[in-house]
């Protein structure tokens, strides 16, 4: 393992021998020197150049002297808001302040401004007006184009425009920064760095590049949601590196920014390469005595084995970030990490998981994507899988065994997604089968996100068959090995074309199959993707057509309450959403018989008898299914 962490103060700058550094990296979230941290990669990718790096973490954002702290860097700022969006860090889907941050020592919230990347660029700025300020990472990422702001609910233009940084790095940004930093350090002054895949910048109607396609501008999309949808669209379109166009977007009366073609994403040599740089895996010892940084927990003794996601799902930022062109590791590189870990004092014998975006995926989804590129008229698994899909588990399959051989490993986990769609196109068991017995710890999360075929569809979800036919193929395979474990379904309430019905629906389906949802995700309208375009117009970008959105924070309340229809907490709320669409009969299939009649009966010394579900509840609600997937062929 490696212990040396970059220095976070001046006291250890000059403890290093670095009397000026090259380049301040600033981040949002603590210190934690792991390659699952924005910050800790983009700091030791530039320290492997050659360059003198120091890291600025959570600043102090009431005045720009903190960000002297290291004295004037020679060539500039490379600045991230964090992991996590800091909007969304800072408030629940309610719009109420949360009280913790698991990305600050202790846990402790407030450590990082809102709209973070704005703020520490203006700082940055104000601190040095003559040097360079690069943003990137999630927050600036999708918020490159004028996009709908859920917390000030309202169109808001590209963040260049807001932060008055020179250049914005998107998606996973190694590549980018590579030709930045050294092209900063040849003299290149980065208002010339025009040219450069994967990165915006600001400029004149003059000076626009050629070949370009225009999506309308800010204050157009602000004013017609036609126009907004419309740039959705464009904007999704044109995120594939291979034949990806550049996009302009005019922002003021005089400005414009320009999104050049994606990056190439990295190659498997260069994911090694970047995974065998010196991190340290762990917080900067400074924050011990602060009680430590939480976020580690999830992934001190996981492995990220690939990058991007063809799944496609309309409420997942990945499209806009990581892209939807997968790429991994070798085998080799993956296992020298299992060997690392293994070596830690903390480690106790258990990998927690093996996985990435989508845990199941290795490979690009199809030949043709290599080398022609991403469609744009369909998604590789929903509704159906595209015919030209590649499906194969035995590569993914074949590294869970070598790590679970690694001496010190006694258990190898997989935790993070796993698309069931996909795994159920396998011509044969093998991989579920060990997926069972080797990599399941007592519960599976998999994410059918919904029941009704409407939402489905706007979710990029495929139907509920699919989740019903893995569900019992999981729990066959169970038994087989001998095994009690069981499968635990994400589910998302009141996302974009999901009607009270659709969400009664649901909590018939739960009912039926005895499943009680822990947890449930209210849709939360983050930037930058299509169901947050959704929300904010009430069209389909690809259709143009009408989409149910639920934005009353009542109805919100109910759909939510429906998907955890036991909680006697809820059973006001169940009982509202029933009465709603005139389906009392509902009532004993979701609450049994209420209270009111136990008690009547009980003071007549009666027991009350369990009432038959309406016969007709459960295959209504198939039949009408079936019908609507019918009427949209």
């Amino acid at each position: 393992m490696f212990t040396e962490f970059l220095p976070i103060s001046r006291q250890e700058m000059l403890e290093k021998g670095i009397d000026q550094p090259d380049f301040v990296v600033v981040g949002g979230d603590a210190y934690v020197d792991h390659p699952s941290f924005g910050t800790a990669v983009i700091a030791r990718l530039v320290e492997a150049l050659g360059f003198k790096v120091c890291i600025l973490a959570q600043p102090d954002f009431s005045s720009c002297e903190s960000f002297k702290e290291f004295g004037k860097p020679k060539y500039g700022f490379l600045i991230g808001s964090g992991n996590v969006d800091s909007m969304v860090t800072h408030y629940t889907v309610a719009k109420r302040r949360r009280d913790t941050d698991d990305y600050s020592p202790g846990g402790k919230g407030g450590l990082r401004p809102d709209r973070a990347l704005t703020v520490y660029s203006r700082l940055a700025k104000q601190a040095y007006p003559d040097l360079p300020v690069v943003i990137g990472g999630i927050e600036g990422s999708l918020r490159r184009f004028a996009h709908y702001d859920y917390w000030n609910d309202e169109v808001m233009p590209s963040i260049l425009v807001d932060t008055g940084a020179d250049i914005l790095s998107y998606g996973m940004s190694e590549r980018q920064t590579y030709e930045i930093v050294t092209r900063l350090a040849k003299g290149e002054p980065i208002s010339s760095m025009t040219d450069i895949p994967g990165t915006c910048y600001m400029t004149t109607q003059d000076n626009l590049p050629d070949g370009y396609v225009e999506c309308a501008g800010f204050n157009r999309v602000k004013s017609d949601k036609i126009a907004y949808s419309k740039a959705t669209r464009l904007q999704m379109e044109n995120q594939d590196h291979i034949k990806g166009k550049t996009i302009v977007q005019k922002q003021t009366d005089t400005m414009y920014m320009v999104q050049n073609p994606p990056a190439k994403p990295l190659y498997r040599k260069e994911l090694d390469k970047l995974f065998s740089l010196p991190f340290t895996r762990l917080p900067h010892p400074s924050y011990e005595k602060l009680g430590g940084v939480p976020s580690i927990r999830e992934v001190e003794f996981s492995i990220i084995h690939n990058r991007g996601c063809f799944g496609g799902c309309n409420f997942c930022a990945i499209t806009m970030h990581q892209g939807r062109f997968v790429t991994s590791r070798s085998h080799e590189s993956v296992v020298a990490e299992a060997e690392m870990i293994s070596k830690s004092p903390n480690f106790k014998g258990y990998i927690h998981d093996v996985g990435g975006p989508t845990a199941d995926f290795r490979f690009p989804s199809c030949r043709k994507q290599v080398t022609e590129g991403l469609c744009t008229d369909r998604k590789c698994l929903a509704p159906t899988p595209c015919p030209n899909l590649l499906v194969d588990h035995s590569d993914y399959l074949e590294l869970l065994r070598k790590v679970r051989n690694v001496e010190g490993v006694k258990k190898v986990f997989v935790r993070s997604g796993l698309r069931f769609d996909y795994m159920m196109q396998e011509k044969n068991d093998e991989f579920i089968t060990e997926l069972v017995q080797h990599h399941v710890s007592g519960q599976l999360k998999v994410a059918p996100e919904h029941l009704a075929n409407n939402t489905l569809k706007h979710m990029g979800k495929p139907p509920i068959g699919v989740y019903d036919r893995f569900s019992k193929k999981f729990y066959q395979v169970t038994k087989k090995v001998g095994k009690e474990q069981y499968l635990v379904p994400y589910l998302m309430s009141s996302h974009p074309g999901s009607t009270i019905k659709d969400a009664v629906d649901l909590a018939v389906y739960l009912a039926k199959n005895h499943i009680r949802p822990e947890q449930v995700q209210d849709f939360y309208p983050t930037p930058g993707t299509i169901s947050t375009s959704m929300y904010y117009t009430g069209l389909d970008p690809y259709t143009l057509k009408p989409v149910y959105v639920a934005k009353d924070r009542e109805e919100k309340a109910l759909q939510r309450a429906l998907l955890q229809y036991y909680n006697p907490k809820n059973r006001q709320k169940v009982m509202d959403a029933l009465k709603k669409i005139h389906r009392e009969d509902l009532i004993p299939v979701l609450l049994g018989t209420t209270p009111r009649v136990k008690t009547e009966m009980a003071a007549k010394g009666q027991t009350p008898m369990r009432k038959k579900k309406p016969a007709a509840d459960w295959r209504e609600i198939q039949k009408r299914n079936k019908q609507i997937g019918k009427n949209k062929q």
